[in-house]
């Protein structure tokens, strides 16, 4: 089994919304700088971890020139992985991982990717919650980005807008559809007695 991630898709933000997805997620207790370092930390192509002060690293991403994996942090030893990516056709994916964290963190971190699509500027195209890593994240890029037929299966929760919801509901009609307040519907398998 592979590890549970939650894959973010958004717009590109004329303005890069870094800074202040930074504050959304230090107001759910997910720092960007290491709470002992003092220092953002991103990973190297070996996945060694190189400090940063966090502007530099907003600016980094600011200029959408390479993808960067960067961590967030609960505490000094609990952190969570994201691969932040752009695609040409004007999209960011933040791709955060779920291994090692207690469902209550899991949960924590949903929230604070939830609570910045009803706050950024930034329209969110869909969010992919697997937690048990079911699936594999680019096997969403097709469906979400190129408005592909090739559906695959929500496993937990996939929050996302029209027509995506109409095609995944259509593929697999036992998908429970709720309405949130960020105007992308909520689309979850029908619990098993």
């Amino acid at each position: 089994m592979a590890d549970g991630f939650i894959r973010w898709y958004r717009e590109s933000a004329a303005v890069p919304a870094f800074a202040e997805q930074t504050q959304l997620f230090a107001a759910h207790g997910i720092a960007l700088t290491h709470p002992v370092r003092g220092k953002a930390v991103v990973l190297d192509v070996e996945g060694d971890g190189v400090l940063m002060h966090q502007e530099e690293l907003g600016r980094l991403l600011g200029l959408r020139i390479a993808s960067l994996t960067m961590q967030w942090w609960f505490s000094a030893d609990i952190d969570v992985t994201d691969e932040y990516a752009y695609e040409p056709l004007g999209c960011e994916i933040q791709t955060l991982w779920l291994d090692g964290l207690t469902p209550q963190q899991a949960d924590t971190v949903e929230a604070a990717v939830l609570a910045a699509t009803t706050t950024l500027p930034t329209p969110t195209r869909a969010v992919i919650v697997d937690r048990q890593g079911a699936g594999d994240p680019a096997d969403w890029d097709s469906p979400v980005l190129y408005d592909g037929e090739n559906l695959p299966t929500v496993h937990d929760r996939v929050y996302a807008r029209h027509p995506l919801t109409q095609k995944l509901l259509e593929a697999q009609p036992t998908l429970n559809s709720n309405e949130t307040a960020s105007d992308l519907t909520t689309l979850s398998p029908t619990p098993t007695h």
